[in-house]
């Protein structure tokens, strides 16, 4: 049997290239392994089988005529808060269970128009409320290395998807971690782009504290994601162009760097063991020839600015309806709606002045490194299903709270990845967050290749027996 499930999208592109497999047998093959392995797995919401072997058609043709696009018959997976032109698109939530928008959102459009093989809808929770992935649509995504464990969200099915080879290329959106938590946990690269790199619409119902990009295996395949999706689209208006081809410039040099290490930013409770496996890992840009110390900005925790953020954003959502249809909703996220209507409406301006605060104290540290670094979650993956950690080193969490290296760099707008660093001794992967000064993707990427090449990860597969049929 074949394995181009295993391949990544350059990969593959090499591979059409010289003619040694085609767009067709690809996504038939991962079309089959989607069949067997989602039900268990629950990455994908809805697959769209007709329409991704159709794609594959029309990219083979295009192959054997000489004007391939460059991305050309790749697979990828949309999570299913992005509007897709008549495909259903759920945003996890009984309220648009059988929505099918009438357009596509410029992501979307932009990887159809070079080529790319939509696959279907990956898993999400109810609007993306939660750094986990279940709903009351289709339930929870399952970790690929443990079944029973949370791939973690809210872009738990396409990470969960591109780790298990259910298609090499993942978008996600990233409000608070939504893309640097998944991938963490699922033990694949993820980058979260400097704000508006990557145009959203329709906007995300928590502003701008949310992100659009890629999670894929390899960190040059996100650079080929981010060179095609990247841009100004004029229905966003917080969008711009950096002119950046991504891919290339990954060959660029790396100079020496003044890296920060922090261990818990001073604030956050970290599990003890993934502070160890991340701090071993941050030790590799020191072997590597950097210079690392440890040192993180001298800021109190912002999450009380982000939770304004977040819960008056998912109340504003509902403002207008939500005693109507508080019966449909995940209880988790109707609580904290609660929450934020029994707040002053000065909140929100109280929010946004520690947000300004805490950016100004964030970029003036900058001046001083090239990158921060820090473990990408404070605790290994815990059970699907549970809206958050109840506890972690001691101390009692909350439903983003508990993501405290991820919702501080939305709070600012920085570049941030995460790269594999390691597993626990359960066997549950450990992330290592790479942070750049804000618009400074290039050096994120470049770190985050460096990183892959001395400690590399792409060949370490979970084991898919566990999610065969029953």
């Amino acid at each position: 049997m074949t394995e181009f499930y295993r391949l990544s999208a350059l990969e593959l592109l090499a591979g059409y290239r010289r003619a040694e497999f085609s767009p067709v047998e690809v996504t038939a093959e991962i079309l089959e392994r989607i069949a067997r392995l989602n039900p268990a797995l629950v990455a994908y919401v809805t697959v769209t089988p007709e329409l991704a072997l159709e794609a594959a058609r029309a990219s083979e043709a295009r192959w054997r005529r000489g004007n391939a696009l460059p991305l050309d018959g790749v697979p990828i997976s949309i999570k299913d808060l992005t509007a897709t032109k008549g495909v259903r698109t759920t945003l996890g939530s009984l309220l648009y269970a059988d929505w099918v928008p009438d357009y596509d959102s410029p992501f979307v459009e932009r990887v159809k128009a070079a080529g790319a093989v939509m696959l279907g809808k990956t898993n999400t929770p109810e609007r993306g409320w939660k750094g986990e992935s279940s709903n009351r649509v289709v339930g929870s995504s399952q970790n690929p290395w443990k079944r029973g464990k949370t791939p973690g969200g809210s872009s738990g099915g396409g990470a969960a998807a591109v780790a298990m080879g259910l298609g090499p290329l993942a978008q996600g959106s990233d409000g608070a971690g939504s893309i640097r938590i998944p991938a963490g946990f699922s033990g694949i690269f993820g980058h979260k782009p400097s704000y508006a790199l990557i145009p959203q619409y329709p906007p995300s119902a928590v502003g701008d504290v949310s992100h659009f990009g890629p999670m894929t295996r390899t960190v040059a395949d996100s650079a080929l994601l981010m060179t095609h999706t990247a841009g100004f689209d004029a229905r966003d208006r917080h969008s711009w162009s950096s002119g950046i081809d991504y891919l290339a410039e990954l060959d660029g040099d790396l100079p020496r760097l003044k890296i920060a290490w922090s261990s818990d930013l001073g604030f956050a409770a970290v599990d003890p063991e993934v502070a160890t496996i991340a701090e071993r890992a941050a030790s590799t840009f020191e072997e590597l020839g950097h210079s690392i110390g440890a040192a993180h900005p001298n800021a109190d925790d912002p999450w009380p600015a982000a939770d304004i953020l977040w819960s008056t954003g998912m109340a504003g959502a509902l403002y207008e309806n939500f005693e109507e249809v508080r019966h449909l909703l995940d209880p988790g996220r109707a609580t904290i709606v609660d929450d934020a209507f029994n707040r002053p409406a000065a909140a929100v301006g109280y929010a946004n002045f520690k947000r300004n605060a805490y950016f100004d104290t964030v970029r003036e540290f900058m001046e001083d490194y090239d990158l921060l670094l820090t473990p990408t979650l404070p605790c290994p993956a815990f059970d699907a299903g549970l809206d958050f950690p109840p506890e972690i080193a001691g101390k009692p969490m909350s439903y983003l709270g508990w993501t405290a290296f991820t919702y501080p760099f939305n709070l600012t707008g920085q570049p941030a990845a995460t790269v594999p660093a390691g597993f626990t001794a359960e066997g549950l992967p450990v992330g290592l967050q790479i942070v750049g000064r804000i618009h400074d993707d290039v050096t994120v990427l470049r770190a985050a290749k460096a990183f892959e090449a001395a400690r590399p990860w792409a060949h370490i597969w979970p084991d898919d027996r566990p999610f065969l049929a029953d």
